[in-house]
């Protein structure tokens, strides 16, 4: 079984979409291996998002979720990384289909409600972030 990363953004938590979105990821099929509400430090955006370090948005994307609560998940099902990338929707909630996350929720580019990974290693790198060794 494959194991991917997921994580409900602040502007997730906020609005009261945890349930509506850990319900669809469980009526995918998919399992919810670990799961955690933290405080999202700016060390651990810096290391998640480590990959868009020299972009424009960096800083703004750390700065919106630094210190609020964020939900991280270990999510495990045959094809989880695709299936929940399909799920989620296009990082612009103006080009994600009516039916993904973001297309039935998000309004914002920065604040689009959730992350999931986007390969097996950006999967297991993003893991070891937010949940060290404990799998």
């Amino acid at each position: 079984m494959e194991r991917t990363f997921v994580m409900i953004k602040p502007d997730g938590v906020d609005r009261g979409l945890v349930g509506e979105i850990i319900s669809r990821i469980e009526n995918k099929g998919l399992k919810l291996l670990n799961l955690k509400l933290i405080c999202a430090s700016s060390d651990i955006l810096e290391n998640h998002y480590m990959e868009h370090r020299n972009k424009p948005f960096f800083q703004d994307l750390v700065d919106s979720m630094k210190d609020k609560s964020v939900l991280a998940m270990v999510v495990e099902g045959e094809n989880s990384i695709k299936l929940m990338r399909i799920m989620v929707g296009d990082k612009d909630p103006l080009c994600a289909f009516p039916g993904t996350i973001r297309g039935d929720y998000a309004f914002e580019t920065t604040r689009n409600l959730i992350h999931a990974s986007d390969s097996l290693e950006a999967a297991e790198r993003e893991i070891k972030i937010w949940f060290g060794d404990k799998l």
